[in-house]
């Protein structure tokens, strides 16, 4: 991980492509590899500066020929533990870690080529996609950034588990998580988005002892380890130290940011949310979709 002075250095540099009212891509490309969370495969992603208005999407650059899935609401197509894009019958998977370091460090634009059906989880934060894109920097495009705006509150819900937007003047996050287990309990986090590289990248999936075998008994997380996440029993963390406190609820905090990121732009909000998953966080992204206004004028972050 960078050090915490030189990140806070290049991170305010972030703060200026969120906060412009241009659209940002990347200066260079670069390329990380790593292990599928569920297939346990090698899997290799390139990231590519794109044209403005072009949005974030990747290629499935394995096949022959190549298949392109937007990062779009539109290809949404499972939220079961992770999120899933599919178009043209062709799947990526694990995407959210990655659309969140884009949208959180401004980037617009971007052609993210994908060797294989899952985006590497690397250490299970998106960390080390804010290191490689703060490394090689990114470059305004003199073209109006679309933005959006939101005049009444939306919420999705499910029991008591909900996502809300509430109209503000700035782009913010509030979540809170209840788990019965010691080690994570009841934890809450607010940040604005211009934080992200510093209070929000670096925490890592996590999981309970109980669910991770009972998904590895169903062919499911064969690429998790305790290397790439955060697993606790009833009483304590058996992987620790923690990077944060609140790391898990901060973790949820990333998610979020990936999953809405397929909106294409976040409106002025106040997003809070208690208890969601990769599902609800859709579904109110859904919702959130139709009540946005679309304009060119840049929001306060």
């Amino acid at each position: 991980m960078a050090g915490v002075e030189s990140l806070s250095r290049e991170s305010s540099g972030a703060e200026l492509a969120i906060a412009s009212a241009y659209q940002h891509t990347l200066q260079d490309s670069f390329t990380l590899a790593g292990i599928g969370l569920h297939t346990g495969t090698p899997t290799q992603v390139s990231v590519h500066p794109a044209d403005p208005d072009q949005g974030r999407y990747f290629i499935r650059t394995d096949l022959d020929p190549p298949v392109r899935i937007a990062a779009h609401l539109s290809t949404v197509h499972d939220t079961q533990f992770s999120t899933t894009l599919m178009q043209a019958g062709v799947r990526v998977g694990m995407v959210e870690h990655l659309l969140a370091a884009l949208v959180g460090l401004g980037i617009d634009n971007a052609q993210i080529e994908v060797q294989g059906a899952e985006v590497p989880l690397l250490d299970g934060s998106a960390q080390p996609w804010v290191d490689q894109i703060l490394a090689i920097g990114w470059q305004s495009q003199s073209i109006p950034r679309r933005v959006a705006s939101l005049h009444q509150a939306v919420v999705a819900q499910a029991e008591e588990a909900f996502v809300m937007a509430l109209p503000h003047p700035q782009i913010l996050f509030s979540y809170g998580i209840d788990f019965p287990q010691a080690a994570i309990g009841r934890q809450w986090c607010r940040f604005s988005l211009k934080d992200f590289g510093l209070a929000i990248a670096p925490a890592r999936t996590f999981g309970r002892l109980e669910d991770v075998e009972s998904l590895r008994t169903r062919g499911l997380i064969k690429g998790g380890s305790l290397e790439n996440a955060l697993v606790c029993d009833q009483d304590k963390w058996l992987n620790p130290p923690l990077r944060f406190a609140n790391e898990p609820v901060r973790h949820k905090l990333l998610d979020l940011v990936g999953d809405l990121s397929l909106l294409g732009v976040l409106p002025s909000a106040h997003f809070v949310a208690y208890k969601a998953s990769h599902a609800l966080h859709i579904r109110f992204a859904q919702h959130l979709q139709a009540s946005m206004t679309k304009s060119v004028c840049p929001p306060s972050y």
